[in-house]
């Protein structure tokens, strides 16, 4: 499922397209490409502390927590591009 989160001073449009893949595969490297530090760091920190686990498990909420990024920052969600 689609979302597009457009920020209100630069009308620059975000989308979260299936964020599931890219965070099993890249891992915190995704998450500090698209800008979530905390997220990027917790991730490398659990997997290194999990020895892995945690890397199959953070892909299920990576749709949910760029969403709250991209809120908790002052974007808004928006139907359409």
């Amino acid at each position: 499922m689609k979302s597009f989160f457009k920020h209100q001073q630069t009308n620059n449009v975000e989308v979260i397209n299936g964020a599931f893949l890219p965070t099993l595969i890249l891992g915190p490297i995704f998450f500090a490409a698209r800008g979530v530090w905390i997220h990027s760091l917790l991730s490398l920190i659990l997997s290194l502390v999990t020895f892995g686990i945690s890397w199959l498990i953070y892909p299920f909420m990576a749709n949910n927590i760029l969403r709250s990024h991209y809120v908790n920052n002052g974007w808004i969600e928006i139907s359409e591009k």
